[in-house]
């Protein structure tokens, strides 16, 4: 492994996206942004779609062989909420990261420049305004209503003074090979930007960043009830679910398992916590995955950019 930088200082932003409006949403992050990098994060992490919020509980009127006129309204006020991967929403939040000096995760929805299809997407900046688009291999169960499979920005990693960034969007994790990609590529943070409150997704994150001997940035956001727009046509489809919709569970685990710091349940928080860099290789001396503990004479795995 090259050097790495001794200490970072990470915040886990748990917030709760305005649920459909691209531009508070993008409000917020700024603000939230901001709130961090004065309170000395050098690494900034956000949730799944947090632009312009993940639709739980939402079927767009999707039935199966079936469709609605009301339905098919809402997806459209969703998509025209989503944003393109070079838009300006984009540029704004690259320009922070520059006037802070900030390295920056953020899940977006986001809209194809040039066909009609949304991608669940997560996009790194580095203060650089460097740009690290990732779109989720396969959106999960009726997922696949509003975004498409991701048919570009794979595996992306971000070189950073704390070695390389990657981030895999919630259920992804459960891909064993999409793991070993980024294992493949080096990565001493594992960014997990997810809607997983549920708690055997504790035991997931745990087990990851022992796999990969990493630290584990579990960001989860807060989604309440009360926060969707009433004017939905399809409002009455949210009738069954709690008041509370995503109870968060943001943490950060060590490589070795442990978490580091505290744990958000319920309400909206900053996670900030001191990540020591040198774990990463420290942890490796009995492990590495795709180093001494491999067997690449006998297992094979490649991958397709």
């Amino acid at each position: 492994m090259k050097e790495l930088r001794s200490r970072c200082k990470i915040a886990v932003v748990q917030a709760e996206p305005v649920m459909f409006d691209k531009a508070a949403c993008l409000e917020k992050a700024c603000r939230l942004i901001k709130e961090a990098a004065e309170h000395g994060a050098e690494l900034i992490v956000f949730p799944e779609l947090f632009i312009p919020g993940y639709p739980f509980g939402m079927n767009f009127g999707f039935r199966t062989g079936c469709r609605s006129k009301s339905g098919r309204e809402d997806w459209k006020r969703y998509h025209d909420n989503s944003i393109l991967s070079d838009g300006p929403e984009i540029a704004q939040l690259a320009q922070l990261c520059a006037e802070y000096g900030v390295y920056l995760s953020i899940g977006y929805s986001e809209r194809d420049a040039v066909n009609g299809t949304l991608y669940n997407s997560n996009v790194m900046i580095a203060p650089d305004q460097k740009v690290y688009n990732h779109r989720k291999l396969k959106p999960t169960g009726s997922e696949r209503v509003i975004w498409g499979d991701a048919n570009r920005d794979f595996f992306p990693v971000m070189e950073t003074p704390w070695g390389p960034v990657g981030n895999l969007i919630c259920w992804e994790s459960y891909m064993p090979l999409a793991r070993v990609a980024l294992y493949e590529k080096g990565i001493s943070i594992y960014i997990s930007p997810n809607t997983n409150d549920n708690p055997e997704w504790q035991d997931t994150i745990r087990h990851i960043a022992i796999e990969g001997h990493c630290y584990f940035i579990n960001c989860d956001m807060i989604i309440r009830k009360s926060s969707y727009p009433k004017d939905l046509n399809e409002y009455d489809a949210l009738a069954d679910l709690p008041d509370t919709v995503c109870r968060g569970g943001s943490c950060v685990i060590d490589p070795f398992g442990h978490q580091l710091g505290e744990c958000i349940w319920d309400e909206e928080g900053i996670i900030y916590a001191e990540m020591d860099m040198q774990a990463v290789p420290a942890s490796k001396m009995e492990h590495d995955v795709c180093g001494h503990y491999a067997r690449p004479d006998v297992l094979h795995f490649s991958f397709d950019e």
